[in-house]
């Protein structure tokens, strides 16, 4: 028995053998077919391939060409050659025909517009995002004024209610006089004290050097130099019960009377400056979400309110006004930093031993009105979840010819060329491009923060980068560029391909707007034009803020060498007009064209690459020369009270490392492998979110960007490292010293980390983390 088991077992075991090698023959032979079948369809789909990859990489089924392959640059080339002039004068035109104040039916009827036009022009999808947001009014029937009174209430000299009407153009209807939007109400009498720009340092040299207080007292300051909401906020803080903002000759005109608009750009005596007064992002009363029908809303007189509501009364006038206010001050002469272009002797105020009185009524109210977003989009063929997003402002204080007309008529001449190309080319995307218009901006970026507060899960994921035109011409010299690092390499590359509008400059050698933009505004170290860091002065703030996506604003401006002034002359008044671009700025429109060139061409690099065209090189760059300027100022400073530069140093150096080992696993990659394509541009993407820190900068949680952000006593100024300069500026006299800097030490330990972990974000995905 035992025998015949063994036989039958050895048998068995024979014939399990046998039927384990045919199978093995037969899957060997069925991974072989699957091999070829997989390579033979890979020829089909991708027969142009005729380099093979830089490196190993997973080659998957069902990849085409389009997967693997940059954008096809006879696209961006026809997209230059299509923007055309004579459209955008024509949508600027429409666009600047009546006033279209934010929150008014004729802002609604923009968006509307806008709307049909996109979708007539062949985007593939466009919607209208409303919000209930508050924002600011003159009341009707009850004007805002200032005037000069006697001792005995006799009026000397009241100022005009609206400006004068110069060209047929300003008599319309709706337009709103002069005024500063979130003003406190008030009817304020008093002595006028004069403060030159109302900044900090003016304050400082009052108390100082002249023994004047302000406290209970009207100051007038001019226009320029730094935000005028801060302008406002000071002159409260200081304890001024009401401020008057005048456009000052100096900084408007070029001190001839005779060349004022409409014979030429500069301002005339009657024009006054409108603009925002509050200080903060989106709606006051609903921060950090967005203002839909379900929010909840602060009331404007919460004491935990985010944002500054200003509560003392401002309001803004002319020169010819300022003239008669400032002839009647009395005081001491004013140094010569201090004096303006008036044809008076600038004097400190008040009235001394005439007894007059300075009246301020103002009747502007705050008011909750809907406002519209706009939203367009060009589906991407490839990557439809990555957003490259372009955006400008719709609603205008008055006509808004410059700002922010000019701007949307330009995106309206991408969205047609673009649409038009799609259509005839057959040509998408890889990534989707979106268009948007946004509402209530004047007010203080509302509809662009709003959309963001609405959308922070999608747009933080998403979002390739924003682009911004704010203005797109207040000026004919050369380009001007802010932004941050990333984007930095695709916007010169954009000015070298568009050629110069400006044939004197060719003439001089200067063929594309990149050589007269090197021309006029080198860097330091005269390699290239120089990109400044954003403040917060339009919509791209909330991206870098509260997203940390990559942004840049563009516009084209003038000589600000040549000429000396805080802004372009007609800005916020009644004279920005269509009559103004045509005649006096961009006659042909041709640097209007170069601007939409230039934009086109920056979406179509940002959206057709296979790797995002981000330079983290220029990251690497401007972090290192961040931390030098920091040092140069305030090493001795931070030092001396316990804080150790040279862990910073440290840090910024191991951050430099890291960005040249990346750059390298760029150039690397298997772009035929559309994973590791994808991983690379995931890390792209995340290095700017990267430094963020969810707490925000210290006094100021909504501002996010550890790095990047504006200044907290100049909403308009960039400011490097943000949390630390802000909290050294006059921290020597501060009462709670001590405290101060414990809470600079807390901060400076959040930037090292912070950069460290921006670091780590380029490491090799499996090796991310640190060895200790």
């Amino acid at each position: 028995m035992h025998e015949f088991s063994s036989t039958e077992n050895m048998f068995k075991r024979k014939s399990t053998s046998n039927r384990r090698c045919i199978c093995a023959v037969f899957l060997l032979a069925a991974a072989i077919g699957i091999g070829i079948g997989i390579a033979i369809g890979r020829l089909a789909m991708c027969p142009d391939r005729k380099e093979e990859p830089k490196s190993d990489g997973i080659f998957l089924p069902g990849i085409t060409e389009a997967i693997i392959k940059d954008g096809d640059p006879a696209i961006g080339d026809e997209l230059i050659r299509a923007i055309n002039s004579e459209n955008i004068e024509k949508y600027l035109r429409n666009l600047t025909d009546e006033p279209h104040l934010a929150g008014t039916p004729a802002d609604e009827k923009q968006a509307k517009e806008l709307r049909d036009f996109w979708l007539n022009v062949g985007l593939d999808h466009v919607t209208i995002t409303p919000y209930r947001v508050l924002l600011s009014y003159p009341q009707d029937g009850d004007p805002n004024f200032v005037e000069l009174l006697t001792s005995n209430g006799t009026v000397l000299y009241k100022s005009p209610l609206t400006e004068k009407i110069i060209n047929p153009e300003e008599n319309k209807t709706g337009v709103v006089p002069p005024f500063n939007a979130f003003s406190a109400p008030g009817d304020v009498k008093g002595d006028l004290v004069y403060v030159n720009y109302g900044r900090v340092e003016d304050y400082n040299y009052l108390q100082k050097n002249r023994s004047i207080n302000v406290s209970g007292k009207v100051v007038i300051a001019r226009y320029g130099k730094i935000f005028r909401g801060d302008k406002v906020h000071l002159a409260e803080k200081y304890g001024a019960t009401g401020i008057i903002i005048f456009s000052d000759p100096a900084d408007y005109t070029d001190r001839n009377s005779s060349r004022v608009y409409d014979k030429d750009w500069w301002l005339p005596g009657s024009g006054a400056q409108r603009g925002t007064v509050f200080i903060g992002d989106g709606d006051p009363l609903t921060p950090d979400y967005p203002a839909i029908e379900t929010a909840y809303r602060f009331a404007e007189n919460a004491s935990d309110l985010e944002f500054y509501l200003p509560k003392i009364p401002a309001h803004p006038i002319g020169y010819d006004i300022a003239r008669h206010i400032m002839e009647a001050l009395d005081g001491a002469e004013v140094p010569d930093n201090w004096k303006g272009g008036l044809n008076v002797t600038y004097r400190f105020g008040g009235f001394g031993t005439s007894n007059r009185t300075i009246h301020i009524k103002i009747s502007t109210r705050n008011k909750e009105v809907m406002t519209y977003n706009t939203i367009g989009i060009i589906r991407g063929q490839v990557e439809p979840d990555r957003y490259v997003i372009i955006g400008n402002h719709r609603d205008a204080w008055v006509f808004g010819a410059l700002d922010p007309s000019s701007g949307t008529a330009v995106m309206m001449e991408i969205a047609r060329a673009m649409g038009e190309i799609k259509k005839t080319k057959n040509w998408r995307p890889r990534r989707s491009i979106l268009f948007c218009s946004w509402g209530a901006e004047e007010y203080g970026l509302v509809g662009s923060t709003e959309w963001i507060e609405q959308y922070t899960k999608s747009l933080g994921a998403r979002a390739v980068g924003y682009l911004n035109v704010d203005i797109a011409v207040q000026g004919n010299a050369t380009l001007r560029a802010l932004g941050t690092p990333m984007l930095f390499h695709i916007t010169y590359e954009a000015a070298k391909r568009v050629p110069n509008p400006n044939d004197t400059e060719i003439s001089l050698g200067r063929k594309t707007v990149y050589d007269t933009w090197m021309h006029y505004l080198p860097n330091e170290d005269k390699d290239r034009p120089i990109i400044d860091l954003p403040g917060s002065g339009s919509d791209y703030a909330g991206f870098r803020d509260r997203l940390g996506v990559p942004i840049v604003d563009i516009r084209y401006t003038y000589d600000s060498k040549r000429f000396q002034i805080s802004s372009y002359p007609l800005y916020h008044s009644v004279y920005e007009t269509f009559y103004a671009v045509k005649h006096l700025i961009d006659q042909g429109f041709k640097y209007h064209r170069a601007m939409g060139q230039i934009w086109a061409e920056m979406a179509w690099n940002l959206a057709d690459m296979v790797i995002i065209p981000f330079n983290v090189s220029d990251y690497s760059r401007t972090l290192q020369e961040l931390t030098q300027r920091l040092l140069k100022d305030y090493n001795m400073t931070l030092w001396a009270n316990g804080i150790n530069t040279h862990l910073l140093e440290i840090a910024v150096q191991n951050f430099s490392t890291q960005v040249e080992n990346f750059q390298h696993n760029i150039n690397t990659v298997n772009r035929y492998d559309p994973l590791a394509v994808r991983m690379i541009n995931d890390q792209l993407m995340n290095l700017d979110r990267a430094f963020l820190d969810p707490a925000g900068l210290p006094g100021r949680r909504l501002k996010r960007h550890i790095l990047l952000a504006e200044s907290s006593v100049d909403n308009y100024a960039g400011s490097s490292f943000p949390g630390l300069i802000d909290g050294l500026f006059e921290i020597d006299k501060a009462p709670n010293k001590a405290e101060r800097w414990e809470i600079l030490k807390r901060h400076y330990s959040v930037i090292l980390f912070t950069i460290q972990s921006a670091a780590s974000t380029l490491r090799n995905v499996t090796h991310f983390m640190y060895s200790y």
